[in-house]
């Protein structure tokens, strides 16, 4: 297993002058955030004085995650994958979510690709209070013409704001569409035992990450790796392969997972970089278009699969939104910390501006429970909804582990304001909580308690057949 950091370990790097630039009270606390990825070397200005240069490059050494943070694209739409530090999602959580690229080629007309890159870089979903998007674009040549791909590139970049993965094992179509695009820092794939020199320099010249290729060879990857990190190349991206029919998809999982294990487990820094996975390279079946809905499945459960085994970067073809989402989901589950339920803060929502004849709801303060009931709640018109702190924990969990009761429901109302809110004296819980429905009653003496329906989804009825007709001429 690796080193598990410790405040002291990163603190005895630090200036030591609990100056507060950074934003916490002293260095130790900074060290302490440090180590959890919670704030950023670049937050102390101070270690950043000549003096302290020694010390700056030891903490970077010790900081340095097993597999290496990398940084693709310039601007606010950049992208930094890897940063792993453990195996296991849930031994502490895993850092920089999995970055998502849609791929496009040279032969496209120009109208065509500016369509696709707009549609890449607009897309957005909204799951549970956060926006899922993609990341990338990845800019295939197939003309294998030096002009028409650095043109290509020209177009996306200055259309676009998207990162770009350059596409191509040709030293010189790519050091073209790199002096059109070299400054926004692309992902240069790929280097391999037959151009890695070529490429070595060209990543050197433009600064820009550079991935190694060496499909199904593991031996092969890391000899590359220990060449390019000699010649002082340090962002890399490793791609060892994606096969995806038969057997071949058993194969892949089984290398992506060696990687990774190396990398941590073995701390090999020959190894110790982000993976990249093309599951869309399950288009080049000959059997691919026969049923395109299938392949396109293939392609969507191909690519959770490989997130879950620890690809920091997926090249998409399909953008059927029904491909997406299991992906997207998959990737906002995954990159949760698994030590703090998603939630969302303890107080009242005004669901369509609600007066004080809407209806006042009552549920816990999981994000998952909330968003769901916000949007029943919205289809029944609107309403308040007074979200009690139960630490993220579901509805019917907190009903049983006592962290939803008649106390804290109570509590909650007052503390909120909601009991000013309404005229019509009434209060809507949750089915799974009826138990506290008559200890709730007494304790807020001349209000009405409401038993509402176990599934959320039920709640327009409820409003329209129990509590209506109940509050009439209230």
């Amino acid at each position: 297993m690796p080193k598990i950091l410790r405040p002291m370990d990163v603190y005895k790097y630090l200036p030591g002058t609990n100056c507060g630039k950074c934003g916490e009270a002293n260095c130790m606390a900074f060290a302490t955030k440090l180590i959890e990825r919670q704030v950023s070397i670049e937050q102390c200005p101070e270690i950043f004085e000549a003096k302290y240069k020694d010390k700056l490059e030891a903490m970077r050494e010790v900081l340095r995650a097993p597999v290496k943070d990398v940084t693709i694209g310039v601007g606010d739409r950049a992208v930094t994958v890897g940063g792993k530090v453990c195996v296991y999602r849930h031994e502490l959580t895993w850092y920089h979510p999995t970055a998502i690229a849609i791929d496009v080629h040279d032969e496209m007309p120009e109208d065509e690709l500016v369509k696709r890159v707009e549609q890449v870089e607009n897309f957005v979903f909204e799951r549970i209070g956060m926006q899922l998007k993609l990341d990338m674009v990845a800019l295939r040549c197939v003309s294998g013409s030096p002009e028409k791909f650095a043109k290509a590139a020209d177009i996306i970049g200055k259309k676009s704001k998207l990162p770009m993965i350059l596409c191509t094992f040709n030293p010189d179509v790519m050091e073209e569409a790199l002096i059109a695009v070299g400054d926004k820092r692309p992902l240069i794939y790929a280097a391999n035992e037959r151009n890695w020199k070529e490429y070595a320099k060209l990543a050197s010249k433009y600064q820009c990450p550079l991935t190694v290729s060496a499909p199904g060879d593991l031996s092969m990857l890391k000899s590359l790796c220990r060449s390019l990190r000699k010649y002082g190349l340090d962002d890399l991206v490793l791609d060892p392969g994606t096969y995806l029919v038969g057997e071949g998809f058993n194969e892949t999982i089984n290398m992506f997972t060696m990687l990774r294990m190396t990398a941590i487990e073995k701390e090999d820094k020959d190894l110790g970089y982000p993976l990249i996975a093309v599951p869309a390279a399950i288009w080049l079946s000959p059997k691919a278009k026969e049923d395109e809905a299938s392949t396109k499945m293939q392609e969507s459960y191909m690519a959770c699969a490989l997130m879950s085994r620890y690809a920091d970067i997926l090249v998409l073809h399909s953008f059927d939104i029904w491909v997406l989402l299991p992906i997207l989901t998959w990737r906002q589950n995954l990159y949760t910390d698994p030590r703090v339920p998603l939630s969302v803060k303890p107080t009242i929502y005004e669901v369509k501006e609600p007066t004080e004849k809407s209806p006042l709801y009552v549920t816990c303060n999981s994000a998952l429970t909330y968003f769901l009931i916000r949007n029943d709640v919205e289809a029944a018109g609107g309403g308040w909804i007074v979200c009690v702190d139960t630490g993220g924990i579901s509805l019917q969990s907190s009903v049983a582990g006592k962290r939803f009761t008649a106390d804290m429901v109570a509590e909650t109302l007052k503390e909120t304001g909601a009991l000013e809110k309404v005229k019509h004296k009434s209060v809507i819980i949750p089915g799974y909580a009826a138990r506290i429905s008559g200890e709730l009653e007494d304790m807020l003496k001349d209000w009405k308690v409401f038993v509402g329906p176990r599934d959320s989804s039920a709640i327009p009825s409820f409003i329209e057949k129990v509590w209506k007709p109940e509050m009439e001429g209230k």
